[in-house]
């Protein structure tokens, strides 16, 4: 209910300061744009989080993942589903090797996903020099991959749009209906009690790594996709774009408590706030301080409600006996 009001508040003064092209198609279209690629990141950053667990290393996989296929498809030339799926490995393995360091060493994952954001940005700085000679790569792919994944539908609106709702779709439904979703609230809420009972709690956290690698992944190919093109130096904002999204949309910083409808607004609301304040003719640089402010805002707010919720108790009928 808090992000639902924070979504409501924040598009409605855009509507009035944002003026009439704000609410265009177009203007829909600059904010859902942005709202779908960060969506994708932050649904599984936001299981993570529930679970008690953090991912940086998204802002390397991300760039890396688009020189992947950009040197594989783009570079030397192999057909364009090879490059996807190289792309999607790569993700793949950086998010199985996050889970893995993190229950085998016991390092809290923020400072695990930490080490694997600046090694993998070396790695793939480094290596973008040796085998492709430069840090940009350039990238041609097929109709039937810019179709699926690089297409502006209308001129206007990204595919990955459609790709964000399947993945909504998907998350909600383990999240919700499935007993994956009742051992990650579980887990974040005590993960010790968890694993007494009977929860593969070290299964599920590198289920969990591995599909935050893979989204972002996703993200980076269709980017790479997108744009016929790929630069190591890519992806770094959205680390703490999508965590603040998935804060707005009421998920704890501690674990154990959150939901996909919530993550969904809460994307929405910073996708609003950070490309509406260039319709109202404000100096952009105001926009990290109205998200500052919008982040503390949504914490309270979301934390008012919980807590009414938690010591709501319904009146007694007239009549009857306590």
């Amino acid at each position: 209910m808090g992000s639902l009001i924070g979504l409501v508040i924040v598009f409605a003064f855009f509507s009035v300061f944002g003026g009439a092209s704000f609410l265009t198609s177009g203007g829909a279209a600059s904010w859902l744009n942005v709202a779908s690629e960060l969506g994708i990141i932050a649904l599984p950053i936001g299981l993570l989080m529930i679970a008690g667990h953090l991912d940086l290393s998204i802002g390397s996989v991300i760039p890396a993942s688009s020189m992947m296929i950009a040197i594989v498809s783009g570079h030397y030339g192999a057909p364009i589903i090879v490059g996807i799926l190289a792309a999607l490995c790569l993700g793949l393995v950086v998010g199985f090797i996050n889970g893995l360091l993190v229950i085998r060493t016991r390092v809290p994952s923020f400072v695990v996903t930490l080490a694997t954001l600046f090694a993998v940005a070396g790695l793939t700085l480094g290596l973008s020099v040796i085998l492709a000679g430069s840090t940009s790569v350039a990238l041609k792919s097929g109709p039937v991959a810019k179709l699926l994944l690089g297409q502006f539908v209308g001129g206007k609106f990204q595919v990955t749009l459609f790709w964000w709702i399947a993945f909504i779709v998907i998350v909600g439904f383990i999240l919700n209906f499935s007993r994956y979703g009742n051992w990650i609230l579980a887990m974040g809420g005590d993960q010790i009690s968890a694993r007494n009972a009977g929860i593969p709690t070290e299964r599920l956290t590198i289920a969990l790594f591995t599909g935050s690698g893979l989204c972002a992944a996703f993200v980076g190919l269709s980017q790479a996709i997108l744009y016929n093109s790929a630069q190591v130096a890519a992806g770094q904002s959205f680390i703490f774009n999508s965590i603040i999204a998935v804060v707005i949309g009421g998920v704890l910083l501690t674990g154990g408590y959150g939901s996909v409808v919530g993550i969904v607004l809460g994307t929405l609301t910073f996708s609003v706030v950070n490309q509406g304040i260039f319709y109202t003719g404000f100096d952009a640089n105001w926009a990290s301080l109205i998200i500052g402010v919008l982040l503390l805002a949504a914490v309270l707010m979301n934390n008012t409600f919980r807590t009414m919720a938690l010591t709501y108790a319904p009146r007694a009928k007239k009549g009857t006996r306590s």
